[in-house]
């Protein structure tokens, strides 16, 4: 029983931990920009300093466990861990890193909360099988959430619908990778799809740079390329192996409820650094997407 407890509580800890690293990326980019890095420049950096990070962790777990190599991945599951690794981590990557440019922190993040929301209609609508009865409940309340905190963010011009509309997009992107991943995850090992899906990614993102910038403008103040190091730290490599080891402690749907906590989390740290602000009617629709979300997630 105490090792039962120790390893929920390392469970309940790394969850935590994740959420925040989640909820810190929106906060780091918005703090970047003013140095006039671009979008497509930063996810590239950004996944170049993480690829480098999980590939060092990925050799060290090859090395630490030679006597028992990994299996084979079937044809068909690298074609189809290639064009994940495209969807989830590139072009959501891209889109949600385009509309921060002009969506605040704080309101990108609860979009993005919508994603399990959107896994959930996407998975029924692939599988053919009826949403279950507490998900419909949860859905009108996550979108009557967004209602209430798009409604005066627009208004008072802090962010434009074509800046919602690269989140929205990001966030079908990121739902489009949740709903179809777990099968191929199943076969190929969370740990190791993670890593090469994330590969695949940034090989992605390096081609698009590539194409559409010139050489030069890899030359970039050094606060960008430390901002983009700390992203790739503490909002990619370090979240992804803690709530990958969360899951396996306490399960994925306690891990999910954690995890819906970081729009909050987010807010509080785009209110203390980059002097964001919700209104009354803003908190009452951030605590309603929650609920949904909450709803959703748990057994």
């Amino acid at each position: 029983m105490p090792n039962s407890t120790q390893s929920t509580r390392i469970g309940v800890f790394l969850a935590v931990f994740a959420a925040t690293g989640f909820a810190m990326k929106g906060v780091f980019i918005k703090l970047v920009y003013p140095y006039g890095v671009d979008a497509v420049t930063l996810v590239m950096l950004r996944l170049m300093f993480a690829i480098a990070l999980l590939w060092m962790v990925r050799l060290w777990r090859l090395h630490a466990s030679s006597d028992e190599p990994e299996t084979p991945i079937a044809p068909l599951d690298k074609v189809k861990l290639f064009g994940l690794g495209l969807l989830g981590y590139y072009l959501a990557s891209v889109l949600d890193f385009i509309g921060l440019e002009t969506v605040s922190a704080s309101l990108e993040r609860l979009i993005l909360c919508l994603y399990p929301t959107f896994t959930v209609l996407l998975v029924s609508w692939f599988s053919g099988k009826p949403i279950p009865p507490k998900i419909k409940r949860a859905l009108p309340l996550t979108y009557l959430g967004m209602v209430l905190v798009l409604a005066p963010e627009l208004m008072n011009a802090h962010a434009d619908w074509v800046g919602i509309g690269f989140v929205v997009a990001s966030t079908l992107a990121f739902s489009l990778y949740m709903a179809w991943s777990p099968a191929v995850i199943e076969r190929v090992g969370s740990m190791r799809f993670t890593e090469l899906a994330l590969t695949v990614s940034g090989l992605g993102i390096l081609v698009h740079w590539l194409i559409s910038h010139p050489l030069s403008s890899v030359d970039q103040p050094w606060p960008v390329w430390a901002y983009a190091l700390t992203i790739a730290i503490f909002s990619t490599v370090l979240p992804v192996y803690a709530m990958t080891n969360a899951m396996k402690r306490i399960g994925a749907g306690r891990t999910a409820v954690i995890g819906s906590f970081g729009p909050v989390l987010s807010i509080i740290m785009s209110m203390g650094i980059l002097n964001e602000r919700l209104s009354a009617v803003q908190w009452l629709g951030a605590a309603i997407v929650l609920s949904g979300v909450w709803m959703v997630s748990k057994k």
